[in-house]
């Protein structure tokens, strides 16, 4: 499939009551109406995590970049950085639509079972509900940031995960986070 009817093809799953939703900075979920935590700006520099913390997943490293609390549970971002030939399984969330945007490198998405591969400035939405996965392509590794909306039980995945000899990525475990497991994930 070429990589423009993906794009329209992805785009065209996104709701619009779900883009009215975004443009009103409304998540429509359980953080609704919930004020952030506080009116401070949070720098975070180039290669740094928010909390100064370590989070290595195997195929890539993680830096969270906005934790959960500071948008009041309407948004939580990371980066990849280092994302080699491999990513997630197969899966899909309950409750947040997940927007990936590649700054370096390519990544392969697989979305709603179809295949293409973005470079940087390109971006891909997964909706909630919708069966996606992705993995690093290319001899160089790719760098991805990736948001969360609303932030759901993604920091704490992510913190129970992204820790050297981290769980078996399996159903029970991403039900654990409302998430489900549909499969094995692209092979890079």
């Amino acid at each position: 499939m070429r990589r423009r009817s993906f794009l329209k093809a992805a785009g065209a799953a996104v709701p619009a009551a779900l883009l009215e939703r975004l443009a009103l900075g409304q998540s429509g979920g359980e953080a609704s109406g919930v004020e952030p935590v506080s009116g401070e700006a949070h720098v975070v520099g180039q290669g740094q995590d928010r909390f100064d913390e370590h989070h290595p997943l195997g195929f890539t490293t993680i830096l969270f970049r906005v934790g959960a609390k500071e948008s009041g549970g309407s948004l939580f971002a990371i980066e990849h950085r280092g994302l080699g030939k491999g990513g997630p399984p197969e899966h899909f969330h309950l409750y947040q639509d997940e927007w990936f945007y590649v700054l370096e490198g390519n990544v392969r998405f697989r979305v709603s079972g179809k295949e293409t591969v973005v470079g940087p400035g390109e971006s891909v939405m997964g909706p909630r509900r919708v069966p996606h996965c992705f993995a690093g392509t290319g001899e160089k590794p790719a760098r991805m940031l990736i948001t969360f909306t609303p932030a759901g039980k993604m920091e704490e995945f992510f913190r129970a995960v992204a820790v050297p000899n981290g769980p078996k990525m399996d159903a029970a475990l991403f039900a654990r986070y409302e998430m489900r497991y549909v499969g094995p994930g692209i092979v890079g």
